[in-house]
This record gives structure tokens, sequence and C-alpha cells, in this order.
């Protein structure tokens, strides 16, 4: 009911968009959701347009059966490649045009781009921001190995900063003032992106903005800080998944995380007899 709090319905490919989640409970601490993982399908980074549709698709469904009043498509490459396409009931967001907007504010002659090689290759950030600002310089730089090391707990390693130093040179080398996160796994990285780019690169975190899109399109609609009908909470599915995740996920959400296993096929939603795994 408009008045009271919503059901936000939440989904990535892994743990990543729990960065959106995270912005989410600050701006609306009273909102209930629910967050869907696809970790047995992971990385969308690397597939093809198709694919991402169909993985995207069925995720959505697996939310809206759960009777969510708004969703958002934290995944970088499903909004770049699928949102546009997606039967959706309920208002959705993605996280390619908040962040595209936040980096436009913060720009002032070149921006630079990092993102999943699909994300890259679909054009789609380049695109928003040119229609934005086409006077601004745009280079984008695909990571592929920056979520494999974000879902391995590997953030702060040696190698990390390595492979950070490694793909950011060519941007750096170039120019750019503003560093726009293409991705929600990497504000986990922001320690080490922030130590390569040094103090006259501005980081843009898709994550914050989407959030803080999704908080103003939502009072506009008439939601407010009214009490749902229970108390607020974060439910965690993933399609597979295990302690690690759980861990990742308590760090992001700064908080204890359960995760549940389901299909997200299966109208129940569940994988066997519904399996929890745990951060102890």
């Amino acid at each position: 009911m408009r008045g009271a709090q919503p059901l936000i319905g939440v989904f990535d490919s892994g743990v990543g968009g729990l960065t959106v989640v995270a912005a989410l409970r600050r701006r609306l601490p009273g909102a209930s959701i629910l967050y869907l993982g696809d970790t047995a399908r992971l990385p969308y980074g690397t597939k093809s347009r198709r694919t991402v549709l169909r993985y995207s698709q069925t995720n959505v469904d697996f939310l809206e059966r759960r009777k969510v009043d708004a969703l958002v498509v934290a995944c970088n490459t499903a909004s770049a490649m699928a949102l546009d396409e997606l039967i959706v009931l309920a208002p959705h967001w993605g996280v390619l045009e908040p962040g595209a907007s936040a980096a436009v504010a913060a720009a002032s002659r070149h921006i630079g781009v990092i993102a999943t090689e699909s994300t890259v290759g679909s054009g789609a950030y380049e695109e928003a921001i040119r229609r934005l600002d086409p006077r601004l310089r745009v280079s984008q730089r695909s990571c592929p190995l920056l979520v494999p090391l974000v879902e391995e707990g590997w953030e702060e390693d040696e190698i990390t900063g390595s492979i950070v130093a490694r793909y950011l040179e060519p941007l750096l080398a170039e120019g750019i003032d503003t560093l726009l996160l293409g991705c929600t796994h990497y504000p986990m990285l922001r320690g080490v992106l922030e130590r390569v780019c040094g103090p006259d690169v501005t980081l843009v975190d898709s994550a914050e903005s989407t959030g803080a899109l999704v908080e103003r399109e939502l009072r506009a609609g008439g939601w407010t800080d009214g009490p749902g009908p229970g108390p607020a909470s974060v439910r965690l599915f993933a399609t597979d998944a295990g302690p690690r995740f759980a861990k990742l996920a308590e760090r992001i959400l700064g908080e204890p995380a359960t995760l549940e296993w389901i299909d997200v096929n299966e109208p129940a939603g569940t994988l066997g007899s519904g399996e929890e795994v745990e951060t102890s």
C-alpha cells in the first residue's frame, strides 16, 4: 500500500549488486528487500545479449512472483544489454543511466569507464554519456579479472593492486579526470582504485547513484517513511553459493547474512530443502 515502505526486488549475477542494496538501506531504512544473486550462471559480462536477456527475465519473474513493489536491475551488463527488452510489471530501474548521469555531473572533460567485456562492448555507457553531454571525451576499458577477484574476497590482496594498475594505466595516461565504476562489484575495490588513480581523478559509484534515483522515484510515486506491514528486512537468495558469498554479503551490508539456495525456474523458489548458508 502507498504510504508505507515498499518491498524492493534487486538482482545481479553475484554479490556485487549488494552494493546497491546497501545504498537503498541507507536511503530507505524502512524498506524490505529481496535480493537475488544468480551465482550459478555468473559472470554475465562474458555472455551474449540473448543469454543475458534470458537469464535476466528469469530473475525478474522470480522476484515478481514474490510481489515486489519495485525492481532494480543491479547488474551493469544486464542494464546495458537487457533492460529495454525485459517484461517487468513493477516500476523498475537499471544502474547504467544513474551512473552515467553522476559521471557527467562530476566530470570536467574526460570520463574513463571500467566495466565487464559485454558492458564495454555494448557501448551503452558511452552512448548515455554522450546523450547527456556530447562535449565530454569517453574512454572505456574492460576489466574481466576484477569480478572474480571480488567474488574471491581478494579486494586488498597485493595481486589485485597490480591488476588494477595494469587495467587503469592506459586510462590514466590519456588524462581522465573522472572514473565511472561500471560494475556493481567495483565499489568493493574502491580503496585500491583510489590509490591507483590518485587525488586528481573523481570516482563515481553507479550503486550509490542508483540508490539515490530509486529513493527519489519511489517518494515521487507516493511511497513514504510510513510503517510497512512488518519490520524491514533483507532476504538473500542465491542460485549457487557457499560461505564465501555469505561472508562477502556480511561485509557489504554490515550485518549477519543468511543465504537461501533457490532454483529460479521453480515457482516455490527452493532447491532441495532450501538449504541455508550462514557466515558462521
